[in-house]
């Protein structure tokens, strides 16, 4: 018998998708122009962030899952673990991080599959990229002292209150997790010195590989962006003789690999990516077939990448189709943002906060861009609420967080965020105008 409920469903859905077609916007210059800086910004994403950022999140997700015990989670970020050690280590992990609202996304995914609380959780989600020491750095160079303190403490601030709220909220949901607490702490017979060494030689390519030009060259910050390819490369290297001594990875292979990356530095040398991606590709091959800890380690970090990467895409996509690439427009004129964030008031400071949690910004991008709007007339309040919410949030960063957290706790995540941002920053804007 024919279920008409499900097939009048059907039938609306080809009814919306045709009607959709039927007046698709095709030859209006903003549209076409909105289309354009779609594809633009996935282009731009895909080369600058997916090879450097997102693959080795990745292999350090992967990583979390594989060789950081459940119960070493549990006892400092899980349910019943003591709160100022928990949230103290989540609200200041982003001052070694230098990531951004996407990159954070597999570690966070990480530590909460195995099992640290959902407050700690998403205290470190917020505090990753919201508290990049480089960035806050660059703000009170560039936008003012007071600026870069108030963006450093409010991130840390808004890190503890966001997961204690969402602890608190969804504290019927973590009930059950009351009889999981007591998981016995198994390193696999490794020192944890060598896991720690193992994660900050990860932590360290992942950070130098993505090190940004500063805006002055010269100074020590200059040393590390002439060098980051250097020192990217000695870690890498130091990785190497950890997979051989540590996890019993070929010798031999190591070294093939390695003289493949050498090779391949020096055929490009204007092109040090291509080195990284054989550097990728090789590490992947050695360990995709084991079946150690090795191999566990690489599927888990392939199941991390087809979880989050296609979302990440397609949201990158629709933010670039609404919103445009810094400089340019989507189908959102950027002069309505800059028109309803000037002055001081809390609609301001709402509708900077709002847009700035659905726009992306990469890594130490979002200071220029406040820099172009405060020279267009935005207020310093408004400003800094772009500031607390932009980084920490995007598109892209909200469809893989739900596809994690669920659709309630995700809402209640992004709601968090935008009030308190547009609360701190029409607070900052009356003590600072």
């Amino acid at each position: 018998m024919m279920d008409w409920k499900k097939e009048w469903k059907i039938l609306a859905a080809i009814v919306a998708i045709f009607l959709g077609c039927y007046f698709l916007p095709v030859g209006w210059p903003r549209f076409d122009n909105a289309l354009m800086e779609a594809f633009h910004l996935v282009k731009w994403y895909a080369r600058e962030h997916v090879l450097l950022c997102l693959i080795p999140a990745f292999f350090i997700a992967g990583a979390i899952a594989v060789f950081v015990s459940q119960g070493a989670v549990m006892k400092y970020l899980g349910p019943a673990a003591n709160k100022v050690l928990a949230y103290g280590v989540a609200s200041v992990s982003g001052t070694i991080l230098a990531v951004c609202s996407c990159t954070i996304l597999p570690l966070f995914a990480g530590i909460y599959r195995m099992g640290a609380g959902l407050g700690p959780a998403c205290a470190f989600l917020y505090s990753g990229p919201a508290i990049n020491v480089l960035a806050v750095i660059l703000t009170a160079r560039i936008l003012g002292p007071e600026m870069g303190i108030a963006r450093a403490l409010g991130a840390i601030i808004f890190s503890v209150v966001i997961g204690l709220l969402m602890e608190l909220f969804f504290r019927e949901k973590k009930a059950g997790a009351d009889s999981q607490i007591h998981v016995p702490e198994d390193d696999g017979g490794r020192p944890l010195w060598q896991t720690a060494v193992y994660f900050a030689t990860m932590v360290g390519i992942l950070v130098f590989a993505n090190w940004g030009r500063p805006m002055e060259d010269s100074g020590l910050w200059y040393s590390f962006f002439a060098a980051k390819w250097w020192l990217t490369g000695g870690l890498a290297i130091l990785l190497a003789v950890q997979l051989a001594a540590w996890f019993s990875l070929s010798a031999w292979k190591l070294a093939a690999s390695g003289l493949a990356v050498l090779g391949t530095a020096l055929a490009f040398p204007q092109a040090p990516l291509a080195a990284f991606v054989v550097g990728v590709i090789a590490l992947s091959l050695l360990t995709a077939t084991r079946e150690d800890q090795a191999g566990q380690w690489f599927r888990s970090s392939w199941d991390f990448a087809k979880l989050i990467l296609p979302l990440l895409l397609f949201g990158v996509l629709f933010a670039g189709l609404f919103l445009g690439r810094p400089g340019m427009e989507g189908l959102i004129p950027s002069v309505w943002v800059e028109r309803a964030v000037g002055g001081n008031s809390l609609a301001a400071n709402f509708v900077a906060s709002f847009a700035g949690a659905f726009m992306y910004f990469a890594t130490l991008t979002e200071v220029p861009i406040l820099q172009g709007l405060m020279g267009a007339g935005m207020g310093k309040g408004p400003a800094l609420a772009l500031l607390l919410a932009g980084p920490a949030l995007s598109l892209p960063n909200m469809l893989v967080i739900r596809s994690v957290l669920g659709n309630r706790k995700t809402a209640v995540f992004v709601l968090l965020v935008v009030i308190l941002a547009t609360a701190s920053g029409y607070l900052y804007g009356a003590l600072f105008a």
